[in-house]
């Protein structure tokens, strides 16, 4: 079983930050993490969620890739306690993966066995390498849709978003839905040719920008001289963001007034003339353009709190035990 389809299996019960072991939860944790570092363990009970147990060989196939990863990064006293943190992070994700399990069965949720085999199906598709006919990996695909499949009915499926609650998020959160500086430009791109010395090229383009100081048509030397795809063009580029250029050419364009050229600038491609056609200030989108966008995001932060709600009502609902 790869390290990345047991990762989806846990991907609903783990996707929040690592939750905090419950008051009512007896742990010793000392003991517990001392004898995970020791180096050969028996295998043993580490953890009972309700009438189902935890092994300590469960916990350590469920974060194996996790400790590869850091012990062949850090070492000493840096790699303890990066394991430590692994570890309790491993343990307390399998004790809220049983706890779904558990109400999904006491719920009735089921998940029928053409559907693992659509699912498994479909993850080969994506790559995965898994086997349906390996007991692990059809369980392991089993309990996904499982996770998947209770959350939906008792988290999501009584989530709903509100036109007041969009327009406040989009009120409070204008920032993001802000629209930079945008140019509207052209450019002569002057290329090195063959046998030509830098100095032979950057002469060129300094040859054009003196035509256009003169007033020449910028369309026409663009049509003539440059070497750039859109020169057919005129050399119009049309719009382009801020952020979405050099820093040496926004520089440039953001000194120009509408209908001024840059002078030449250098770059890997060769030396460029901008012309600033047209420039936008910025803006910000319609609401009736984010709405959609708005109640998605608004939708996943209302599910992601209902989510945590429900899961800390089932530690509380639940007899955990953590033992040594």
């Amino acid at each position: 079983m790869t390290r990345t389809l047991a990762q989806r299996a846990n991907r609903i019960a783990a996707r929040c930050r690592p939750c905090r072991l419950v008051p009512h939860l007896v742990i010793s944790a000392s003991l517990f993490f001392a004898g995970l570092a020791a180096a050969s363990i028996t295998d043993r009970i580490i953890a009972v969620v309700n009438t189902e147990l935890i092994m300590l060989s469960e916990l350590k196939a469920e974060i194996a890739g996790e400790e590869r990863r850091l012990q062949e990064t850090y070492r000493g006293a840096e790699l303890q306690r990066r394991l430590r943190q692994v570890e309790y992070m491993g343990l307390t994700r399998m004790i809220e993966r049983k706890l779904q399990l558990q109400t999904a069965k006491t719920k009735g949720v089921e998940v029928a066995d053409d559907e693992v085999q659509r699912a498994t199906m479909e993850l080969k598709r994506q790559g995965e390498k898994i086997d349906e006919n390996n007991p692990a990996d059809k369980k392991t695909v089993k309990e996904q849709l499982l996770l998947m499949r209770v959350v939906d009915r008792e988290v999501r499926s009584g989530v709903m978003v509100t036109e007041p609650e969009i327009q406040r998020y989009y009120q409070s959160h204008q920032t993001r839905f802000l629209i930079p500086d945008e140019y509207r430009i052209s450019q002569i791109l002057i290329h090195r040719r063959a046998r030509e010395t830098d100095e032979d090229t950057r002469q060129r383009a300094t040859a054009v920008l003196t035509a256009l100081k003169q007033g020449a048509d910028f369309a026409e030397l663009a049509v003539k001289y440059s070497d750039g795809p859109e020169s057919m063009r005129g050399g119009n580029i049309g719009f382009v963001r801020q952020g979405e250029l050099l820093p040496q050419i926004e520089r440039a364009l953001s000194a120009l007034e509408a209908g001024q050229v840059t002078d030449t600038i250098e770059t890997d491609d060769g030396w460029h003339i901008f012309r600033l056609d047209e420039k936008r200030p910025p803006q910000f989108r319609p609401f009736a353009e984010v709405k959609t966008e708005i109640q998605t995001l608004v939708y996943q932060q209302k599910t992601e709190d209902v989510y945590q709600v429900w899961l800390g009502d089932l530690k509380n609902k639940s007899f955990i035990e953590v033992k040594f």
